[in-house]
This record gives C-alpha cells, structure tokens and sequence, in this order.
C-alpha cells in the first residue's frame, strides 16, 4: 500500500522541535532555536482574554470568520500602516492561527502546479505549504552587499514563467532579517502587475524594524490593492503567540474564496483570543515600540558576540543567520555541537535552496542580553569542535 501521497514528497518536519527536546528545560541553555520572546503581550489582551473566559458569546462557532470588532480591529491597524483602507465585513477574515492564513491564501489562489516565488531563504513554513497546496516553488536567492542581505532582481525577473500565480514574500524576513528596500519593493510590485500576479504579503512582522527603518506596505504601491492578500498574526508584534491567531486582508472579489477555505481548513478562530486581539489592536499603546528598542539590543549583542563570524546583522525581525560553512562547518553539525556548549540553535537545512542550506538561524527575542552575551564563547567552543572534526583550523 503506498502511504505517502506526492505532496509529500519534499515536505518535512521543523528541526527544531528536535533541537529544543534536546534542550529540555535545561535553565542554562540559551535558547535560540524557536519564535519566541520573554516579552509580554500587551496587558489590556491579557485582561481581555481573561474577562471573556466564560462568557457565552466567546465560547461559540460563530461567526466563522470573525468577530465584525476583531475585523474592525484589523482593518484599523491597516489602515494606520498603510493609508489604504479595507472593508471590515467584506475584506477581512480573522484565521485560527498565522500558518491558517498562509494556507488558506494559497488553496484558494492557486491550482496544482502553479508556480510560486519565494526567495532563498525563507520560512520552511511558507515553503512547505506551497508544496502541501500542490504548487511548484520557485526560490529568488538573497546576497549579502555591503553587509546587508538584498534580493537579486536579475533572478526575480528571471523567475517569472507563464506557470507563475504568486509572489510570497515576507519583510521583514525570517529567518534572515532582511528588509526589502525601495528598488526591491519597485521590483517586485512592477512584476505582480506586468505579469497578472498575486502578491501574498506575510505582514507579521512589518512593525518590528530596526536602525530607524519605516514600515513599507506593498498595497500602498499604485496598482497593488487588488493584486495583494495580507496575512497577518498577533505573534509577533503583539507577542501573543498562544493566542494562535492571524488574519487575511485581501479584496472583495476574492474574499468568499478564501472566506470559505477558512472555514474548511480552521472552522473558526476562538473568541476568548479574539477579545485579546481587539484589545490589542485598539490599545492607546501596545508596547511594541518599547519591544523594537529591546529587541535591537539583543541584536547588537549577538551581533558583537559573533564578530568575525559571516553573519548578517537583522535589519528587522527576531533572528539572524550564521554563514558556519564559509568557516569550514556544516551548520547541522554546529547545531549539535552548540547543544553540547549550552545553546540551541537550528540548522537552516530545507529553508530555501543553495543559500538557506549554509546557514544557522539565531532566534535572539527569547533572551535578555546578558545572557547573550555568553553565546561568543560558546559559539567558538562549538565551531572549534567541529573543525577540528574536520580537520581543519579553528
């Protein structure tokens, strides 16, 4: 009996459930392999959540793709980043989780065999649902120029086939942090409207910018309102990654499709964590820029902590990415080799092609910095092991 269908094929799971079973709750461990943060969320969702436990109207099916003050919510938040504003009840659907909204985008615009553009790398998470959705991957590869990480528009162009249906992009991106700058957003927007396509905008973390960087929404670009599907999450800029919600911004003519393979793929996003979402969203202050301020703390200091290691500095986001084979070492042997030093940390295998396949993802939201501080010595500990496995120098 076969027992795996093709879809399959070229989908595996996330290392880094591996990588943090193996750290158990070891409290020395620096803990870098996962999307989390020590950061709060923002305490009116807390005290939100928490009033609606209980409550009949929270506790139901309905409605299946939102709450209209949850929609209301999202649009807002929209509108305020970007200047262009969506309809609540006809252009917005809140989802069960943030990887339910990327799931769901591609279901309901495109068919098996469609192409869609990623860059390398990426999240194996948006990767792998193209490839569940039945569509073919079509990686961009990002190089480092005058230390930062940019997106190569000869390849992009070069990218697009009459196969083509999407661009699925992040920005900021993880796991490299890279931020497209106003070449790459021309690039990229000029291409979804010569060629019809869709641009599946995962927005999560669009607020979380570092070095004085300004948030740049792709439906602010002439023409691309009605050719983009903003996917959202309270995960990351809220910090309510238990609450598992997301959502998607997309417009009306397209919104009943994708409404209904919401409903068949996360059947309803729960109301006790929609009245935190609201909460957040409508918040006077959500915190997130004291957050940003923290967050690029703890860049600098995995930053220093690794000078002279190929390693870009995140221009946005929560990790950054460690070139360990430019220095003689597969990536999958310093991540166990980091376990025996105290530090978790995931090889980038399966995250894109040629270019994720050389790199360590460094998740620096979970851990204040003093404790980052630590990570140089154990990283060199750890690339020490592994050359002189090899052979080499350390």
């Amino acid at each position: 009996m076969r027992t795996r269908p093709a879809r399959l094929e070229h989908v595996a799971g996330f290392s880094i459930d591996a990588v943090a079973a193996a750290a158990d709750q070891n409290p020395e461990m620096l803990r870098l392999e996962n999307l989390d943060t020590d950061l709060g969320p923002p305490t009116p969702a807390i005290a939100a959540s928490r009033a609606a436990v209980g409550v009949d109207f929270a506790n139901s099916y309905l409605p299946f793709t939102g709450q209209l003050a949850a929609r209301k919510a999202v649009a807002g938040r929209i509108l305020a980043r970007s200047g262009i504003s969506y309809d609540p009840e006809t252009e917005v659907v809140v989802t069960a989780s943030d990887g339910d909204c990327l799931l769901d985008a591609l279901l309901a615009l495109s068919d098996p065999g469609d192409e869609v553009i990623l860059t390398d790398p990426t999240y194996a998470g948006m990767l792998n649902r193209v490839r569940l959705a039945g569509g073919v991957p079509r990686l961009v590869p990002m190089a480092v120029r005058d230390g930062e990480w940019r997106m190569d528009i000869d390849a992009l162009r070069a990218s697009v086939s009459p196969r083509t249906r999407a661009i699925f992009l992040q920005n900021p991106s993880f796991p490299s942090g890279y931020v497209l700058n106003d070449e790459e957003w021309s690039a990229v927007t000029s291409l979804c409207i010569e060629n019809d396509l869709w641009l599946l905008y995962w927005s999560f973390m669009e607020g979380i910018l570092y070095d004085g960087r300004k948030v740049v929404s792709p439906v602010s670009f002439a023409g691309m309102r009605e050719r983009t599907v903003i996917l959202g999450a309270a995960s990351m800029e809220q910090r309510m990654i238990g609450w598992r919600l997301g959502w998607i911004v997309a417009p009306a003519a397209v919104m009943p499709d994708l409404s209904v393979v919401h409903i068949y793929n996360g059947i309803t996003p729960g109301g006790i964590a929609q009245a935190g979402l609201i909460a957040a969203l409508e918040a006077p202050d959500d915190g997130l820029a004291d957050c940003v301020i923290e967050w690029q703390h703890r860049r600098d200091a995995v930053t220093a902590a690794l000078e002279g290691y190929a390693m870009v500095p995140a221009a946005g986001g929560w990790s950054q990415i460690v070139d360990t084979v430019q220095h003689g070492a597969n990536p999958a042997d310093v991540s166990r080799a980091l376990l025996r030093h105290g530090v978790a940390a995931t090889a980038m295998t399966g995250w894109g092609g040629e270019i994720a396949n050389r790199h360590l993802r460094l998740v620096f939201s979970n851990e204040p910095v003093e404790r980052l501080e630590l990570l140089g010595e154990r990283f060199r500990a750890a690339m020490s092991d592994v050359t002189h496995k090899n052979g080499l120098p350390g």
